[in-house]
């Protein structure tokens, strides 16, 4: 009960709880409302990458609190490259190859890319709107730049495992994970919370 109070009282001080619980209520009403595929998470992930970097690099010099990671960069180029590289694989693969004769997963997965998802886009709105109060209300945050942040690394996984998910499980049981099939919607995003709730575990253990 003293966690649950906390985290209303200081929501900024607890971004990272918060981030989690918005993300699982948000993806798991999208879910309900047959709207939520593999692509859905991955592309969030990366949205939620992107933003962070972007946000960092312009406000973390006037956040006093903003710490650096230990390998004191500061550049984006690289991430950006990087970044520009996973987005043409996430659409090019999760949104068309690995869904091509299945006109519905494709069409959800273009809802999602061009914004038509209205669970995904307040979501993205949330990230964008939490990092900019993190750096405006002085809050105390680590900033790190590169190809290994924390966020990074899960979507690297979450790319690896979506790989695998749709190559070997979906592909063969295309009427049980379908956008409309909620048992099967919430089989194969399961996996993705418990990447999420494991780099939140790393995130407060280490911090």
């Amino acid at each position: 009960m003293n966690s649950f109070s906390s985290l209303l009282e200081k929501p900024l001080k607890y971004y990272s709880q918060w981030d989690f619980l918005v993300f699982t209520l948000l993806t798991a009403l999208s879910i309900w409302s047959g709207q939520t595929t593999v692509f859905y998470v991955i592309l969030f992930f990366w949205w939620n990458e992107l933003i962070r970097i972007i946000i960092d690099r312009i406000l973390f010099k006037r956040n006093k609190n903003a710490v650096l990671a230990s390998n004191k960069t500061t550049s984006i180029f690289g991430s950006i490259i990087q970044m520009i590289g996973y987005f043409i694989f996430i659409v090019v693969f999760f949104g068309f190859m690995a869904n091509w004769n299945n006109d519905v997963l494709i069409l959800t997965n273009m809802k999602v890319l061009f914004f038509r998802n209205w669970f995904f886009n307040i979501n993205l709105i949330f990230v964008a709107i939490e990092r900019v109060l993190l750096h405006i209300k002085q809050t105390p945050v680590t900033v790190s730049f590169g190809a290994f942040t924390p966020n990074m690394l899960v979507l690297h996984v979450s790319i690896i495992l979506g790989v695998v998910l749709m190559l070997f499980i979906v592909r063969n049981f295309p009427e049980t994970f379908t956008p409309t099939n909620l048992l099967g919607s919430v089989l194969i995003i399961f996996p993705f919370l418990v990447i999420r709730a494991f780099a939140l575990y790393l995130r407060i253990r280490y911090k």
